[in-house]
């Protein structure tokens, strides 16, 4: 799921007959709506009692940049400072009278529970979101802010899937509805009514570009939009690292991912819903995945052009266009992108600022060698030509060599790169490119110097870590206690999970009892032991 390269989405006879169901029953009792249900659905739904028509404004920085004209829908501007009110309100609003007195339930840990909690107290009904207890405490409060006497919030568990079930069973305990994030036609409907005020400004529209996390916002703007324009192209989004609607797409049916990144946490969903999948099919012409780099240098994109800053989610639209244009050499074109988010965790700037110029190709990082002797760096400044040095982490290596992390500054982007490695090697210089290499920018850069004197049986793991107090002696006990910790390196983004990178001594014949500790410590791990950069780096020599 590493690749750039756009999904086609399948066009077969079925998406001709499921386009003219207007009332069926398939895996459950729910009829099956048609287009036009939806587009009455989203002509009437009636947000606006507590969303806002947000601006849809011209970027002409990066219009400027791209060649195009690119317009971003502002949905920042929400009271709730995301999209997701449109949907939780209209979901909320079509209930029951009697549903509607009896409160609603939702689970979240980020815009959909503030969207609820919005809602409800717009509506003056009850509400209770179950949140899990490692979200940030901004969020909690904004919840709570948000909701005020209509809302009580509920801490349970360390995920999502664990406050899920306690959503689920607070429930069916007191009779309250179950307000899904994106898996329901009035949330999918809410969130068209962003693709109807889009194309009330802009007429001739060519491309539109849609974040995916559940698959709500993509397919109420795509059914709706393909309605009203079917020549408009629209593109989905999503983060290479919980790419749920590329893979549902190449099996055919939604898929359950096997782990999410958590940096662009908006959209770390491992399941697409049934419903934004079934639609996606249908009106998503295609659909692209952008990388974290990408994602920040889009975070910069936005600010430099409106001065906001946007979650990681958030700029997702943005990121895509950058590729997208360059890919397929598009120019004078009307493009849209759609600013989910706003939601932005402080202390996340940190690492987007550190990302963002190797996202605009304005900044490449790689590992040399050098001789240890007097005039090698000397030596080796000279090879860059010019080049403005942007980092160099060094630590003496042995006698005979040290081994060099160097960021490099960019004009020409890419290829200037391609032609300093080439130059380098001439010169002899033993080097690679890291830039696309996560380990080593995560990690590895603020460890150089750390090779250990004696042979080890190291084996080298990351963790995703859930914030909680207990978390670390958790983690410690279960399997810090019978193997050596050889290396421990914790990065913390502002996330409600903590990125740890972990070397332990193990040796072959406990390895097995190894694997059934770290199954018993459920937490996301993944080897790293033959990573390049740590090997460079870090590993015993020999």
């Amino acid at each position: 799921m590493t690749t750039s390269e756009p999904y086609p989405v399948q066009q077969n006879h079925a998406k001709t007959q499921a386009e003219n169901v207007t009332s069926a029953t398939a895996t459950s009792s729910a009829p099956v709506l048609s287009k036009q249900d939806y587009l009455v659905k989203i002509l009437q739904a009636p947000i606006y009692d507590a969303a806002i028509a947000t601006e849809l404004c011209v970027m002409p920085a990066l219009s400027k940049t791209l060649g195009n004209q690119v317009y971003l829908k502002r949905e920042d501007q929400q009271p709730v400072k995301s999209f997701k009110l449109r949907g939780a309100y209209n979901c909320i609003a079509q209930l029951s009278k009697a549903q509607q007195a009896a409160g609603v339930v939702a689970a979240s840990a980020g815009n959909h529970a503030q969207g609820v909690a919005y809602a409800a107290k717009r509506l003056g009904i009850p509400a209770v979101i179950v949140m899990p207890e490692t979200t940030p405490e901004i969020k909690v409060e904004a919840v709570k802010q948000f909701g005020q006497e209509q809302v009580s919030v509920v801490q349970h568990g360390t995920s999502f899937d664990q406050a899920s079930e306690r959503a689920k069973a607070i429930c069916a305990e007191t009779g309250m509805t179950m307000i899904p994030p994106f898996d329901h036609p009035d949330v999918i409907a809410g969130q068209g009514t962003i693709g109807k005020e889009i194309l009330e400004h802009i007429h001739d529209l060519q491309y539109l570009f849609v974040a995916v996390g559940g698959g709500g916002l993509a397919a109420g703007i795509s059914v709706y939009a393909k309605q009203i324009n079917p020549n408009i192209r629209i593109v989905a989004v999503e983060s290479e690292e919980s790419a749920c609607l590329k893979a549902a797409l190449a099996e055919g049916h939604p898929v359950t991912l096997p782990s999410v990144g958590i940096f662009a946490d908006g959209v770390a969903v491992k399941t697409i819903g049934e419903e934004p999948f079934r639609l996606c099919q249908l009106y998503v012409d295609e659909v692209v995945t952008v990388t974290n780099d990408e994602i920040c240098t889009a975070i910069k994109d936005i600010f430099d052009d409106t001065r906001v800053i946007a979650e990681p989610a958030g700029a997702l639209s943005v990121a895509a266009m950058r590729k997208y244009c360059a890919e397929h050499n598009i120019k004078g074109a009307n493009i849209a992108g759609i600013l989910c988010g706003a939601n932005i965790n402080f202390h996340t700037l940190r690492y987007v600022s550190e990302r963002c110029e190797l996202g605009e190709q304005k900044e490449a990082v790689f590992a040399v060698k050098l001789k240890e002797q007097t005039g090698a760096f000397k030596a080796f400044c000279a090879t860059l030509g010019g080049l403005n040095i942007s980092e160099f982490n060094y630590r003496y290596s042995s006698n005979s060599e040290a081994h060099i992390f160097v960021g490099v500054k960019l004009k020409q982007g890419r290829i200037e790169f391609a032609n300093l490695m080439q130059r380098l090697q001439e010169n002899n210089y033993q080097c690679f490119d890291l830039s696309d290499n996560e380990l080593a920018k995560l990690h590895v850069r603020h460890m150089v110097g750390g090779r250990p004197q004696t042979a080890l049986n190291e084996t080298l793991f990351s963790f995703s870590f859930p914030e909680y107090p207990g978390a670390l002696m958790h983690f410690l006990n279960t399997l810090g206690e019978q193997w050596n910790i050889t290396l421990f390196h914790y990065r913390n983004h502002g996330a409600a999970q903590g990125l740890v990178l972990v070397g332990f001594d193990i040796s072959d014949s406990e390895r097995a009892l190894f694997n059934e500790h770290l199954a018993a410590l459920d937490y996301a791990a993944q080897e790293h032991t033959d990573d390049p950069a740590y090997q460079f780096f870090l590993a015993a020599e020999g």
